[in-house]
């Protein structure tokens, strides 16, 4: 079973899966100050709908919104979106953090608190108990580094997601830049504190054509996160593209999973800027023009299907000894 914004499912629902996308990403003290720079709720939550439902006409079953802290979780718009949609939605716990942690954890540490990062408490919480009073289980972990590499915060945060997951068996999915190679940073850091990091996607791996540092992340058995298609301005189409084509050449479509890091509502940007410079960063820019493209040069539809299905569900479900 994998939990979703309307509770557990069986994992053979779960379908054609993108792993790494956005429902609504939120400046929460934007809003709740200065709510005219939101809008309309009921707005925002029929666009979210329209356009899940046009996903799901184009074979898209499930995606998985790893909006955490730092980037404005908002679980009941999530569920109403949910509820609206024949989309699965599944939801995450963690922190979006680089160089500057929280300051309600300035001063609640492990130290403070009895040897756990309250972090850990949190993130438990939202796996096993649910988020807030809302009901719905967090199914993943998710944590950043960028190009300021591992500072202090971010180091903080990614031993507290391996620490839950030791916990609660649930997987874990991170931000990283990729032209630093700090994946390898975290799966160090994963590794140290005990981490099987076959249960590790390293996102934003698709933004490097090095093929040498992205066989080096697979080679403990981690996922790779191909999960910004669309994102141009930083790496073409093209190259993209021909990336998983020889990454599946080479025998890894059983380690790599798509996306594009796309949200219905994107509250940080200007509502017209990512229409002008990245016009296909959109939820249907997969399922129109990068399966065709991979198809023309030669990826097999069973090997999309264990990209998108196999894979994610793999992720998602762990085998039984994994879970708590």
């Amino acid at each position: 079973m994998v939990e979703t914004a309307l509770g557990p499912i069986d994992a053979d629902r779960l379908g054609r899966t993108l792993m790494h996308e956005h429902v609504f990403i939120v400046d929460m003290e934007i809003r709740q100050n200065y709510p005219e720079t939101w809008g309309d709720d009921d707005v925002k939550i029929a666009a979210a709908v329209t356009k899940l439902n046009e996903l799901k006409s184009l074979g898209i079953d499930t995606v998985v919104d790893l909006t955490v802290l730092g980037l404005g979780r908002d679980i009941p718009r999530v569920a109403e979106v949910a509820r609206r949609t024949d989309v699965n939605i599944v939801v995450a716990a963690g922190a979006w953090t680089l160089d500057v942690i929280s300051h309600y954890f300035d001063h609640r540490t492990a130290r403070a608190n009895g040897g756990v990062d309250p972090m850990v408490n949190l993130f438990v919480h939202d796996i096993l108990e649910g988020i807030a009073d809302t009901g719905v289980k967090a199914a993943i972990l998710r944590c950043a580094v960028d190009e300021e590499g591992l500072t202090p915060a971010n180091e903080r945060v990614l031993r507290a997601v391996a620490q839950t997951h030791l916990i609660t068996g649930a997987p874990i999915t991170t931000h990283t830049h990729a032209a630093s190679k700090v994946g390898l940073d975290q799966q160090r850091v994963f590794r140290e504190e005990g981490v099987d990091l076959s249960r590790v996607v390293i996102g934003h791996s698709g933004d490097t054509t090095d093929l040498e540092y992205l066989e080096a992340l697979m080679a403990p058995g981690s996922v790779l996160g191909m999960d910004r298609f669309g994102v141009n301005a930083l790496l073409p189409f093209e190259d993209r593209v021909n990336t998983v084509v020889e990454l599946v050449r080479r025998g890894y479509a059983s380690q790599i999973v798509l996306s594009h890091d796309a949200s219905c509502y994107n509250h940080h940007l200007p509502d017209d800027i990512q229409e002008r410079s990245q016009p296909d960063w959109h939820y249907r820019h997969i399922p129109e023009a990068v399966l065709p493209a991979l198809l023309e040069r030669g990826v097999t539809e069973s090997q999309i299907d264990q990209m998108l299905v196999g894979n994610p569900r793999r992720i998602l479900a762990p085998p039984a000894s994994c879970v708590p």
